[in-house]
């Protein structure tokens, strides 16, 4: 260890410059330390900040993300009761089509019957004038009754109204005259009608029975109802 405490001569010392100790700069100092300590701030601020912003990006994602699935289920839920409201109503509308078409069914056959029951109406009202004002109309009434009795038939009696009678009747003998023929007039008979009979066999020609043949093969009911002056 050096000894720094010996006495220095004077012929030793050249010369001798005064040092002033000048003021510290404390202002540079505080400066600089405050520069130091901002530094410091910023860098703790930076720091807070990326850490708040990753925390922020990561609840912005899952914020995100949560609200992502929260549409996609309410879009599911949206779609499937739109599903099953649309099921709903097409079978609500299946079975308002399926009724509506039944009762058009029915309206239009009732409508067809109407038709047919006015039809019937109306032909009836012509055969019954045609019936009295043209007896000859009956003459294949009677051929088609003569010849269901068959071939061999050589006899049969044939009952007739009376006016048809007056009509018929010589006509009707020429006709089949290898008949033996017996006509008679019968007032219970409606005009256009005949009854003829053989051997025990009854050949049914009345107005009244083909009549409801006719109309029976329509679908329909109805009777033959004779004028009040028919007779």
């Amino acid at each position: 260890m050096r000894n720094y405490s010996r006495f220095i001569p004077g012929e030793e010392i050249d010369a001798v410059e005064q040092w002033d100790f000048g003021a510290v700069d404390t202002t540079g100092l505080l400066l600089a330390a405050q520069a130091k300590a901002q530094d410091a701030a910023a860098d703790r601020v930076q720091q807070e900040n990326f850490y708040q912003d990753g925390h922020a990006t990561g609840y912005a994602e899952g914020f995100a993300q949560g609200q992502a699935q929260t549409q996609l289920e309410a879009q599911r839920q949206i779609t499937e009761f739109i599903a099953q409201q649309g099921e709903e109503a097409a079978q609500k509308f299946v079975k308002l089509f399926a009724a509506a078409q039944t009762q058009l069914d029915e309206a239009e056959q009732t409508m067809a019957r109407g038709v047919l029951e006015l039809a019937c109406e109306l032909a009836r009202q012509v055969l019954r004038h045609e019936l009295s004002v043209n007896p000859d109309v009956l003459r294949p009434v009677v051929r088609e009754a003569l010849g269901l009795l068959g071939a061999e038939t050589k006899s049969a009696v044939i009952r007739l109204h009376p006016l048809d009678l007056e009509v018929l009747e010589e006509p009707t003998r020429t006709e089949f005259a290898g008949m033996a023929l017996t006509l008679v007039p019968d007032a219970t008979l409606s005009r256009g009608g005949c009854v003829v009979a053989s051997a025990g066999s009854v050949v049914d020609g009345t107005v009244e029975k083909r009549w409801m043949r006719a109309v029976a093969s329509l679908g329909l009911t109805s009777t033959w109802e004779a004028p009040v002056n028919e007779s």
